[in-house]
């Protein structure tokens, strides 16, 4: 386990719906006094709102993100990018290749593809949510992280 945070931190996935917001949120959160966060994805789409009610079960509100891609963010200068999709790995490594920027895949299975009822959806996201919470908490700290379940 490192505490040793980033100044700077970007999430990204496919689509900027789900994941790399989740993991924004939840960092902004709990670590968003000492650290810069943000997020995009390849081709962003409309935000997922299955993450608005798992994320308020915790405490964090993500209902006014809006999705964008790589060309949308107003900065670049991130101490880490961490890709939770293949694509957007890929996407993160090309553009950061001539940049000294640590980039980083968090493989994190993407909730949206579960099938079943309302509930079975959301433990789907909440895997997702804890997923990313755990990851966190190994790579940054404690600092207050809800306890899983």
């Amino acid at each position: 386990m490192s505490t040793d945070l980033p100044g700077a931190v970007l999430f990204c996935c496919s689509h900027n719906a789900i994941r790399s917001p989740m993991a924004e949120g939840i960092m902004k959160y709990y670590y968003g006094h000492r650290v810069f966060v943000d997020s995009c994805g390849v081709r962003p789409t409309q935000r997922n709102e299955f993450i608005i009610e798992v994320l308020d079960e915790i405490g964090v509100d993500i209902s006014k993100h809006k999705a964008k891609s790589f060309d949308d963010l107003v900065d670049s200068s991130f101490d880490l990018v961490v890709s939770l999709s293949p694509e957007a790995h890929h996407k993160a490594m090309e553009l950061t290749r001539t940049m000294a920027i640590d980039v980083v895949y968090w493989p994190t299975i993407d909730p949206s593809l579960e099938m079943g009822s309302r509930e079975q959806v959301l433990d789907a996201y909440r895997r997702c949510r804890d997923h990313l919470i755990k990851r966190m908490r190994d790579r940054f700290g404690e600092t207050g992280l809800p306890k899983l379940r």
